[in-house]
């Protein structure tokens, strides 16, 4: 039996590598580094399918320095012990570190972290992580900060045109069979950016279409597609990761209030072996992105059912997930705090770095009181109610409005006390 196309057509030169031209392109900061046959430790970050293990194995065949590979799934504190051990007898005085890839850092514990740490600060291997999760919330901080972090983005659209031309017409297999690309616009949907899976769905279809005619044209059109994804929706998924697919299905029936599709999108999840942490971590996000001021508990909730997954594990932990799921998706919405950090963050990319007022600021030296800093700040708590009229925004924006209050109960009384200590400011 052959490889998967996707194995197949896995690059093993730089030149051959699709996507990220912002890293590896011509003059690009990794590319740089490559070419100079000497790396330091990176993480290399971004959603499934875009690259960063097919990365790491073209350095490995370009660098003549010995190469290890481990699984954050499968590996645990010994192996990782093992691998350094081996790194470190292996190497040859003044040679070039040897690379450690290591898939799904993200998944590693922080004690299978600690025992990589004093490698990674002697220099006796040279780490290259791969991870679909933000490191800053997975990678502890004394591994991160010896580490670049690299971004990779989605693939374009141009980028898995050209991969699907290429595999049609070199990949061993498909270049023998007579393959006409009629249209593209359903392969690319469900593929969503994702070059593995874009070559799963394209072997599945051929797969399917296949006759014992071998010159018979298989035309891939978008009827075809939706079809057969319809009657096999995760055939092309052949690990039963859960991609960006599923978790915005799963996000989204959380603000629309329907806990019967989340409920549903999670079980999903669960079926393909989904880490819990990354559900609970989701749940986290929409109750302060979709819920938020509507129902503040709802943080609280989705808060307390993270902890309690991580202390009791699974698969009881998918009971308080469940709850805090039906929780978020029950409560009333709001966007209106996400709403208000996106305008103050355009507002500042848009003004700048203005003063700050000196009434509010610190006067912490002789010098400074001379100065004016803190001169006429009013404290609020010496006034009726807490509150006293003064400026806080700098002089060029101070009449802005940043946060606007949405309709349901609880931000209600917020907008009302907001009328009642500022009066007009807050009228419109």
């Amino acid at each position: 039996m052959s490889e998967p196309l996707a194995e197949r057509m896995r690059p093993r030169r730089l030149d051959d590598y699709v996507g990220q031209q912002q890293l590896v392109g011509e003059g690009a900061v990794l590319r740089k580094m490559i070419d100079s046959g000497r790396i330091s430790s990176f993480i290399l970050w971004g959603p499934p399918g875009v690259g960063k293990t097919t990365l790491a194995q073209i350095i490995a065949n370009k660098l003549e320095t010995p190469f290890y590979t481990l699984s954050a799934v499968t590996s645990g504190v010994k192996d990782v012990r093992e691998v350094i051990d081996r790194a470190q007898k292996g190497r040859f005085f003044n040679s070039a570190s040897p690379i450690l890839f290591i898939d799904e850092i993200h998944r590693f514990s922080k004690s299978q972290q600690d025992s990589l740490l004093g490698a990674v600060e002697r220099g006796i291997v040279t780490l290259i992580g791969a991870t679909t999760e933000n490191p800053s919330f997975e990678v502890i901080r004394p591994l991160l900060s010896r580490c670049q972090l690299y971004v990779l983005k989605p693939l374009e659209k141009d980028d898995l045109l050209s991969l699907l031309e290429r595999a049609i017409h070199e990949d061993v297999v498909l270049k023998e069979k007579h393959i006409t690309l009629v249209e593209t616009g359903a392969i690319m949907r469900y593929s969503g950016g994702d070059a593995r899976k874009l070559l799963n769905i394209l072997e599945l279809v051929v797969g399917a279409a296949e006759t014992d005619d071998p010159n018979e044209e298989i035309r891939i059109t978008d009827e075809i597609v939706e079809s057969r994804m319809l009657q096999n929706p995760l055939a092309y998924d052949k690990d039963g990761e859960m991609h960006y697919d599923i978790i915005s299905a799963f996000i989204k029936s959380i603000r629309g209030s329907d806990p019967d599709a989340a409920l549903y999108w999670m079980a999903r999840m669960i079926a393909g072996g989904e880490d819990p942490q990354f559900i609970a971590r989701r749940l986290v996000i929409s109750a302060a992105e979709d819920i938020g001021l509507a129902n503040p508990n709802a943080l609280l909730m989705a808060n307390a059912a993270f902890d309690a997954v991580m202390k009791i594990g699974w698969p009881e932990g998918r009971i308080p997930l469940a709850e805090a799921c039906v929780y978020l998706a029950t409560s009333p919405k709001s966007n209106s705090a996400y709403k208000g950090i996106g305008e103050a963050q355009a507002l500042v990319e848009r003004t700048g770095n203005l003063p700050v007022p000196l009434h509010l600021r610190n006067a912490p030296t002789k010098l400074m009181a001379q100065l004016g800093y803190h001169d006429g700040y009013m404290y609020s708590h010496d006034y009726e109610d807490n509150f006293v009229l003064q400026q806080y925004l700098p002089d060029e924006i101070r009449d802005v409005r940043i946060w606007h209050a949405q309709h349901n109960p609880s931000e209600e009384k917020l907008y009302q006390r907001m009328l009642k200590d500022w009066g007009d400011r807050y009228k419109n």
